[in-house]
C-alpha cells in the first residue's frame, strides 16, 4: 500500500498495482491517440478518441481510484463509485481480512477495496528464517488502530454514503462525446 502523506495528519492508503496499472495503460492511451493523429489525422483521432478514453476511465474506476482516507476525526472509504464517510465513534471494530473491514455501529461491514490488504510475507533468502518481517498489511492495520484508539469517539459523525460525481459526470462527457462521434461516421 502506499501512503501518501497529507497536512492535519491525513493518510491515504492505495493500492500500488493500481497506480502502476493507471501509469501503463495512460502510456498506452496516448500512443494510440499519436498513432491515430500519425496514420489518419487530426479527424480521425478526434473521433477515436471518446472510446479510447471510455476504455482508460474503466481502468482508473477499477484499479485506481479505490482508497481509504483515515484523519484524526474519522475515515472516508471509496469502493470504485461509491463513498463512505464516518467518524471514529460509528466504528465498532477494524479487521484485516483480504481487504481491511470496518465493523460499524449500524451493524454494517464496509470492506475496502484499495486499502490495506492481506497478503502473504515475503521470503528473503539473504535473510534467516527467524528474522522475516510483518507485512505492510498489518503494519497499516496496526496504524489505523492506534489512529480509532486516540481518536476523540464523543463527536458524534453520521455514517454517510454518496456517489462519486465528478467520476460520474466525466463518464457522462465521455459518453456524449462517443454518441456524437458514433453520429459522425454514420453521417458521413
Amino acid at each position: 500500500m502506499t501512503a501518501a502523506p497529507a497536512p492535519e495528519g491525513a493518510r491515504t492508503y492505495r493500492a500500488p498495482s493500481g497506480v502502476v496499472t493507471m501509469v501503463l495503460t495512460g502510456l498506452l492511451a496516448l500512443f494510440l491517440l499519436g498513432d491515430a493523429v500519425v496514420r489518419g489525422g487530426w479527424g480521425p483521432m478526434l473521433l477515436l478518441a471518446p472510446w479510447v478514453l471510455l476504455g482508460l476511465w474503466v481502468v482508473y474506476q477499477i484499479s485506481f481510484v479505490s482508497h481509504v482516507r483515515v484523519t484524526g476525526e474519522g475515515v472516508l472509504v471509496q469502493n470504485l463509485l461509491r463513498r463512505t464517510a464516518f467518524g471514529w465513534s460509528q466504528v465498532r471494530d477494524i479487521d484485516l481480512r483480504w481487504q481491511l473491514v470496518f465493523s460499524l455501529q449500524d451493524g454494517t461491514d464496509l470492506t475496502s477495496f484499495g486499502g490495506p490488504a492481506h497478503a502473504r510475507p515475503r521470503r528473503s533468502r539473504m535473510r534467516d528464517e527467524d528474522a522475516r518481517t510483518v507485512p505492510t498489511g498489518f503494519r497499516d492495520l496496526a496504524d489505523i488502530r492506534d489512529r480509532w484508539q486516540a481518536a476523540d469517539v464523543t463527536a458524534d459523525q453520521a455514517i454517510r454514503r454518496s456517489w462519486d460525481w465528478k467520476a460520474l459526470g466525466a463518464l457522462g462527457v465521455i459518453l456524449v462525446c462517443a454518441a456524437v462521434s458514433v453520429w459522425l461516421v454514420e453521417a458521413s
